[in-house]
């Protein structure tokens, strides 16, 4: 088939964009810098296509015989820096994301496979993981992101049904995994490790946790069998903060921080680093939503996607194994100030 993948220099758009050219597919991939898209898929047969998902407008037209469109791009990293970004936030992840959606309807496009965020899941009534039914996470609509993939969810249901076109949501947990360029808070953690700079105080809280290669793998699975108007959690095991931390000082080689910081402390501390972010203007090393977001410790469950796609979820001690392996190359070919020069950009 012909994809269409936006979002594509982003950690999960880059292990899709390669598991979709590996499984034998014709890979279009969105991407808002041409420079940034050659040097990150310039080693694959992917055909680039400059463009930004506030301007669908912009690029409609490549749509025309696409397969498949994988929307994999989001505005949230700056989110955590200082500033009101609600208008950026709608901006791209509700109505950058619905006007895909109706231009892929216009110009033919058979399916479209969302990527939102098992984030917006809470927990069962008695304390167990969350499903596909379960009801929202009660901080969902404190959240700027997560309210955003909640919406948007909402509004390509309503869009499904009204106009007979396949829409199916993936909502995968904390992505880990190689070809995180961005990168996102789990991969600053990883080269914060390698660069002997993790925090100095163990975070509270946990979240379920996932590779971006097998959410790639399951998206293209939904694409392959999966039903219109259903979400499907994607999802390994969960993991504490502080063990991740641990996993990753023992694979960088360095010592990792002892000492455990209450949630109340570290809420205070965030809130401090938000204030002298905006007034600094720089970016906050710590986030209150972040925070208050692991220390709900949600979890959920991939059983449907297990059953339904046949998809396999890998041990997340391989995992962090392989991205601390990538994240070191990218080290040693002195990438790494350019990677992390980019830390405050969205992906197209």
């Amino acid at each position: 088939m012909r994809a269409f993948v936006t979002g594509s220099t982003g950690l999960l758009g880059n292990n899709l964009v390669r598991t979709l050219l590996q499984t034998g597919h014709e890979v279009w991939a969105l991407a808002r810098s041409e420079e940034k898209a050659r040097r990150e898929l310039g080693d694959t047969a992917t055909r680039i296509v400059i463009g930004d998902v506030r301007n669908v407008a912009g690029f409609a037209y490549e749509l025309k015989g696409v397969d498949v469109v994988f929307h994999t791009a989001a505005y949230f990293r700056e989110y955590y820096n200082p500033g009101d970004h609600s208008n950026a936030v709608e901006l791209t992840n509700v109505r950058g994301t619905m006007e895909l959606a109706q231009a892929a309807h216009a110009m033919g496009v058979r399916k479209m496979i969302h990527a939102s965020s098992a984030g917006i899941i809470g927990l069962q009534p008695d304390g167990s993981p969350g499903d596909e039914q379960t009801s929202p996470w009660p901080g969902t609509m404190k959240n700027l992101y997560l309210k955003s993939k909640e919406r948007a969810e909402q509004l390509l249901c309503e869009f499904s049904r009204e106009k007979g076109f396949f829409i199916a949501s993936a909502l995968p947990s904390w992505m880990w995994g190689p070809h995180d360029v961005g990168p996102t808070p789990s991969g600053k953690l990883v080269f914060d490790a390698l660069a002997h700079k993790l925090p100095p105080m163990l975070p509270p809280g946990g979240s379920s946790v996932v590779d971006a290669r097998d959410v790639a793998a399951s998206m293209l699975r939904i694409a392959e069998i999966g039903r219109s108007g259903e979400r499907y959690i994607l999802s390994g095991d969960f993991a504490e903060v502080a063990d991740v931390i641990a996993s990753l000082a023992a694979l960088a080689g360095t010592k990792p921080p002892k000492r455990h910081i209450p949630f109340a402390a570290a809420v205070a501390l965030a809130t401090a680093a938000e204030t002298w972010s905006r007034i600094t203007r720089t970016a906050s090393p710590m986030s209150v939503e972040a925070i208050r977001l692991m220390n709900a410790r949600l979890r959920v469950t991939a059983a449907k996607a297990e059953k339904e796609l046949g998809v396999p979820f890998r041990p997340f001690a391989v995992t962090l194994a392989d991205t601390v392996s990538w994240a070191r190359t990218q080290v040693n070919a002195d990438r790494r100030p350019l990677i992390l020069s980019a830390s405050n950009r969205r992906t197209a």
